[in-house]
Protein backbone atom coordinates (compact mmCIF):
# COMPACT_ATOMS: atom_id res chain seq x y z
CA UNK A 1 0.00 0.00 0.00
CA UNK A 2 1.48 3.56 -0.41
CA UNK A 3 1.82 5.59 1.87
CA UNK A 4 -0.94 7.98 0.20
CA UNK A 5 -3.33 5.09 0.86
CA UNK A 6 -2.59 4.92 4.66
CA UNK A 7 -2.21 8.82 5.42
CA UNK A 8 -5.86 8.80 3.24
CA UNK A 9 -7.21 6.15 5.71
CA UNK A 10 -5.69 7.84 8.85
CA UNK A 11 -6.94 11.41 7.99
CA UNK A 12 -11.03 10.06 7.13
CA UNK A 13 -10.39 8.22 10.40
CA UNK A 14 -9.56 11.81 11.83
CA UNK A 15 -12.43 13.46 10.63
CA UNK A 16 -14.98 11.44 11.15
CA UNK A 17 -14.06 10.77 15.32
CA UNK A 18 -13.41 14.81 15.40
CA UNK A 19 -17.44 14.82 14.13
CA UNK A 20 -18.70 12.07 15.95
CA UNK A 21 -16.56 13.48 19.36
CA UNK A 22 -18.58 16.64 19.46
CA UNK A 23 -21.95 15.37 18.83
CA UNK A 24 -21.21 12.58 21.76
CA UNK A 25 -20.19 15.16 23.50
CA UNK A 26 -23.13 17.55 23.33
CA UNK A 27 -25.17 13.83 24.16
CA UNK A 28 -23.16 13.22 26.81
CA UNK A 29 -23.88 16.60 28.59
CA UNK A 30 -27.86 16.56 27.74
CA UNK A 31 -29.04 12.72 29.15
CA UNK A 32 -26.02 12.34 31.53
CA UNK A 33 -25.21 8.89 30.39
CA UNK A 34 -22.21 7.47 31.65
CA UNK A 35 -21.58 5.37 28.52
CA UNK A 36 -21.90 8.43 26.03
CA UNK A 37 -19.57 10.33 28.41
CA UNK A 38 -16.90 7.23 27.63
CA UNK A 39 -17.80 7.63 24.17
CA UNK A 40 -16.75 10.64 23.71
CA UNK A 41 -13.59 10.40 25.58
CA UNK A 42 -12.93 7.10 23.10
CA UNK A 43 -13.64 9.61 20.30
CA UNK A 44 -11.47 12.06 21.48
CA UNK A 45 -8.83 9.65 22.21
CA UNK A 46 -9.08 8.12 18.58
CA UNK A 47 -8.74 11.89 17.14
CA UNK A 48 -5.96 12.52 18.88
CA UNK A 49 -4.57 8.95 18.09
CA UNK A 50 -4.86 9.91 14.26
CA UNK A 51 -3.12 13.45 15.05
CA UNK A 52 -0.54 12.01 16.49
CA UNK A 53 0.01 9.02 13.77
CA UNK A 54 0.21 11.46 10.66
CA UNK A 55 2.86 13.51 12.89
CA UNK A 56 5.13 10.29 13.69
CA UNK A 57 4.63 9.69 9.25
CA UNK A 58 5.45 13.21 8.41
CA UNK A 59 9.06 13.05 11.01
CA UNK A 60 9.70 9.93 9.96
CA UNK A 61 10.41 11.40 6.21
CA UNK A 62 12.97 13.60 7.17
CA UNK A 63 16.21 12.90 5.52
CA UNK A 64 19.11 11.00 6.99
CA UNK A 65 21.92 13.49 8.88
CA UNK A 66 25.17 12.93 11.20
CA UNK A 67 23.27 11.78 14.48
CA UNK A 68 20.61 9.49 12.26
CA UNK A 69 22.72 8.13 9.36
CA UNK A 70 19.40 5.32 8.55
CA UNK A 71 16.95 8.27 8.97
CA UNK A 72 14.00 8.62 10.87
CA UNK A 73 12.01 5.76 9.36
CA UNK A 74 11.59 4.48 13.36
CA UNK A 75 9.12 7.81 14.34
CA UNK A 76 6.48 5.65 12.98
CA UNK A 77 6.47 3.17 15.31
CA UNK A 78 7.52 5.44 18.06
CA UNK A 79 4.20 7.59 17.72
CA UNK A 80 2.45 4.62 16.98
CA UNK A 81 3.35 3.25 20.27
CA UNK A 82 2.37 6.38 21.60
CA UNK A 83 -1.23 5.76 20.31
CA UNK A 84 -1.71 2.41 22.07
CA UNK A 85 -0.54 4.25 25.76
CA UNK A 86 -3.17 6.96 24.68
CA UNK A 87 -5.90 4.26 23.76
CA UNK A 88 -4.99 2.71 27.44
CA UNK A 89 -5.14 5.46 29.46
CA UNK A 90 -7.69 7.92 28.09
CA UNK A 91 -9.74 5.30 26.45
CA UNK A 92 -9.74 2.18 28.26
CA UNK A 93 -9.16 3.67 32.46
CA UNK A 94 -11.14 6.33 32.30
CA UNK A 95 -14.21 4.01 30.85
CA UNK A 96 -13.48 1.55 33.82
CA UNK A 97 -13.62 4.34 35.79
CA UNK A 98 -17.12 6.11 34.76
CA UNK A 99 -18.34 2.33 34.64
CA UNK A 100 -17.65 1.61 38.49
CA UNK A 101 -18.81 5.08 39.44
CA UNK A 102 -22.04 4.70 37.21
CA UNK A 103 -22.84 1.30 38.79
CA UNK A 104 -22.16 2.65 42.54
CA UNK A 105 -24.41 5.75 42.18
CA UNK A 106 -26.85 5.11 39.37
CA UNK A 107 -28.99 7.16 37.95
CA UNK A 108 -31.67 7.37 35.01
CA UNK A 109 -30.69 8.78 31.61
CA UNK A 110 -32.13 12.52 30.66
CA UNK A 111 -33.46 13.22 27.22
CA UNK A 112 -32.93 9.84 25.61
CA UNK A 113 -34.26 11.26 22.27
CA UNK A 114 -30.84 12.76 22.69
CA UNK A 115 -28.93 9.59 23.09
CA UNK A 116 -30.73 7.69 20.28
CA UNK A 117 -29.88 10.22 17.54
CA UNK A 118 -26.11 10.71 18.28
CA UNK A 119 -25.75 7.02 18.61
CA UNK A 120 -27.34 6.49 15.40
CA UNK A 121 -25.45 9.72 13.59
CA UNK A 122 -22.48 8.15 15.16
CA UNK A 123 -22.52 4.65 14.08
CA UNK A 124 -23.14 6.30 10.16
CA UNK A 125 -19.86 8.16 10.31
CA UNK A 126 -17.83 4.92 11.65
CA UNK A 127 -19.15 2.79 9.24
CA UNK A 128 -17.90 5.13 6.52
CA UNK A 129 -14.49 5.42 8.49
CA UNK A 130 -14.21 1.23 8.92
CA UNK A 131 -14.97 0.95 5.19
CA UNK A 132 -11.79 3.19 4.13
CA UNK A 133 -9.71 1.11 6.67
CA UNK A 134 -11.46 -2.13 5.40
CA UNK A 135 -11.27 -1.98 1.66
CA UNK A 136 -7.35 -0.03 1.78
CA UNK A 137 -6.33 -3.51 4.28
CA UNK A 138 -8.17 -6.00 1.71
CA UNK A 139 -5.58 -4.82 -0.83
CA UNK A 140 -2.70 -4.96 1.71
CA UNK A 141 -3.63 -8.21 2.94
CA UNK A 142 -3.24 -10.12 -0.11
CA UNK A 143 -5.10 -12.77 0.72
CA UNK A 144 -3.61 -13.08 3.98
CA UNK A 145 -5.53 -13.55 6.88
CA UNK A 146 -5.77 -11.05 9.45
CA UNK A 147 -3.89 -12.38 12.02
CA UNK A 148 -1.11 -13.21 9.53
CA UNK A 149 -1.33 -9.33 8.06
CA UNK A 150 -0.89 -7.82 11.67
CA UNK A 151 1.66 -9.86 12.85
CA UNK A 152 3.71 -9.26 9.29
CA UNK A 153 3.45 -5.92 8.54
CA UNK A 154 5.83 -3.21 9.24
CA UNK A 155 3.08 0.23 9.20
CA UNK A 156 1.01 -0.21 12.00
CA UNK A 157 -0.98 2.92 11.14
CA UNK A 158 -3.23 0.51 8.55
CA UNK A 159 -4.21 -2.21 11.23
CA UNK A 160 -4.55 0.68 14.16
CA UNK A 161 -6.63 2.51 12.66
CA UNK A 162 -8.83 -0.79 11.71
CA UNK A 163 -8.85 -2.09 14.87
CA UNK A 164 -9.75 1.82 16.43
CA UNK A 165 -12.72 1.66 14.45
CA UNK A 166 -13.56 -1.94 15.17
CA UNK A 167 -13.24 -0.96 18.60
CA UNK A 168 -15.51 2.09 17.86
CA UNK A 169 -18.10 0.24 16.35
CA UNK A 170 -18.78 -2.56 19.11
CA UNK A 171 -18.57 0.53 21.43
CA UNK A 172 -21.51 2.06 19.93
CA UNK A 173 -23.04 -1.14 20.20
CA UNK A 174 -22.64 -1.43 24.06
CA UNK A 175 -23.69 2.36 24.70
CA UNK A 176 -26.62 1.76 22.51
CA UNK A 177 -27.63 -1.37 24.73
CA UNK A 178 -26.91 0.37 27.71
CA UNK A 179 -28.80 3.42 27.05
CA UNK A 180 -32.20 1.03 25.52
CA UNK A 181 -31.97 -1.17 28.77
CA UNK A 182 -31.74 1.72 31.19
CA UNK A 183 -34.38 3.48 29.04
CA UNK A 184 -36.91 0.66 28.55
CA UNK A 185 -36.54 -1.18 30.85
CA UNK A 186 -35.81 0.74 33.77
CA UNK A 187 -32.42 -1.09 34.92
CA UNK A 188 -30.11 2.42 35.49
CA UNK A 189 -27.11 0.03 36.51
CA UNK A 190 -27.05 -1.29 32.86
CA UNK A 191 -25.76 2.15 31.84
CA UNK A 192 -22.36 1.44 33.60
CA UNK A 193 -22.24 -2.14 32.53
CA UNK A 194 -22.07 -1.28 29.28
CA UNK A 195 -19.61 1.50 30.07
CA UNK A 196 -17.29 -1.00 31.35
CA UNK A 197 -17.73 -3.50 28.35
CA UNK A 198 -16.39 -0.14 26.50
CA UNK A 199 -13.69 0.05 28.62
CA UNK A 200 -12.86 -3.64 28.76
CA UNK A 201 -12.58 -3.73 24.80
CA UNK A 202 -10.49 -0.67 24.69
CA UNK A 203 -8.06 -2.28 27.09
CA UNK A 204 -7.97 -5.20 25.10
CA UNK A 205 -7.16 -3.71 21.77
CA UNK A 206 -4.94 -0.95 23.48
CA UNK A 207 -3.07 -3.75 25.03
CA UNK A 208 -2.67 -5.70 21.21
CA UNK A 209 -1.34 -3.06 19.90
CA UNK A 210 1.11 -2.24 22.32
CA UNK A 211 2.27 -5.74 21.88
CA UNK A 212 2.79 -5.05 18.30
CA UNK A 213 4.16 -1.68 18.38
CA UNK A 214 6.73 -2.62 21.15
CA UNK A 215 8.10 -5.47 18.81
CA UNK A 216 9.02 -3.03 16.08
CA UNK A 217 10.12 -0.35 18.05
CA UNK A 218 12.87 -2.70 19.44
CA UNK A 219 13.49 -4.04 16.35
CA UNK A 220 12.21 -6.00 14.26
CA UNK A 221 13.71 -8.27 10.43
CA UNK A 222 12.40 -8.24 7.26
CA UNK A 223 9.38 -10.59 6.55
CA UNK A 224 9.92 -13.73 5.10
CA UNK A 225 8.90 -12.94 1.68
CA UNK A 226 11.10 -10.29 1.57
CA UNK A 227 13.89 -12.62 2.82
CA UNK A 228 13.14 -14.74 0.05
CA UNK A 229 13.58 -11.97 -2.49
CA UNK A 230 16.76 -11.19 -1.12
CA UNK A 231 18.26 -14.69 -1.40
CA UNK A 232 16.32 -15.23 -5.20
CA UNK A 233 18.26 -12.16 -6.27
CA UNK A 234 21.86 -13.14 -4.85
CA UNK A 235 21.31 -16.35 -6.80
CA UNK A 236 20.26 -15.10 -9.93
CA UNK A 237 23.15 -13.45 -9.55
CA UNK A 238 25.36 -16.51 -9.31
CA UNK A 239 26.04 -15.97 -5.87
CA UNK A 240 25.09 -17.61 -2.83
CA UNK A 241 23.81 -16.36 0.61
CA UNK A 242 26.19 -17.74 3.59
CA UNK A 243 24.44 -15.37 6.12
CA UNK A 244 21.66 -12.96 5.58
CA UNK A 245 20.49 -10.02 8.58
CA UNK A 246 18.29 -7.35 8.29
CA UNK A 247 16.51 -4.62 10.29
CA UNK A 248 13.47 -3.06 9.68
CA UNK A 249 13.69 0.79 10.38
CA UNK A 250 10.24 1.67 9.33
CA UNK A 251 7.76 0.48 6.85
CA UNK A 252 10.19 1.70 3.83
CA UNK A 253 13.31 1.51 5.46
CA UNK A 254 15.34 -1.63 5.28
CA UNK A 255 19.01 -2.24 6.16
CA UNK A 256 20.10 -5.42 4.74
CA UNK A 257 23.68 -7.30 6.03
CA UNK A 258 24.50 -10.17 3.53
CA UNK A 259 27.73 -12.51 3.83
CA UNK A 260 27.89 -14.17 0.36
CA UNK A 261 29.64 -16.14 -2.12
CA UNK A 262 29.94 -13.83 -5.12
CA UNK A 263 30.31 -14.82 -9.17
CA UNK A 264 29.30 -11.15 -10.04
CA UNK A 265 30.37 -8.16 -8.72
CA UNK A 266 29.12 -6.71 -5.28
CA UNK A 267 27.58 -3.68 -7.29
CA UNK A 268 25.62 -6.44 -9.72
CA UNK A 269 23.78 -7.82 -6.26
CA UNK A 270 23.56 -4.86 -4.56
CA UNK A 271 21.10 -3.56 -8.00
CA UNK A 272 19.61 -7.10 -7.32
CA UNK A 273 18.44 -6.48 -4.33
CA UNK A 274 17.50 -3.34 -4.46
CA UNK A 275 15.16 -3.92 -7.54
CA UNK A 276 13.73 -7.12 -5.24
CA UNK A 277 12.64 -5.40 -2.09
CA UNK A 278 12.52 -1.46 -3.08
CA UNK A 279 12.62 -0.53 0.27
CA UNK A 280 16.09 -1.96 0.77
CA UNK A 281 17.51 1.21 1.23
CA UNK A 282 21.08 -0.27 3.07
CA UNK A 283 22.31 -2.79 2.02
CA UNK A 284 25.70 -4.17 3.19
CA UNK A 285 27.75 -7.14 1.58
CA UNK A 286 30.68 -8.65 2.79
CA UNK A 287 32.37 -11.84 0.92
CA UNK A 288 32.78 -15.10 2.07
Amino acid sequence: MSKGDSKKVVVAALLANLGIALVKGVAAVATRSGAMLAETVHSLADSGNQALLLLGAARSRRPPDRRHPFGYGSERYFWAFIVALVLFALGALFSVYEGIEKLLHPAPIRNVVWAYAVLGASLVLELVSFRVARREIAVERRGRSFARYFVETKDPSLPLVFLEDLGALFGLAFALGGVAASHALGWTRADGIATLLIGGLLGTIAAVLLVRCHRLLIGEGATDEDIGRIRAAVVATGGEVVDIRTLQLGPDNLVVGLEVRLEGSVAEVERAIREAVPNARYVAIEPA
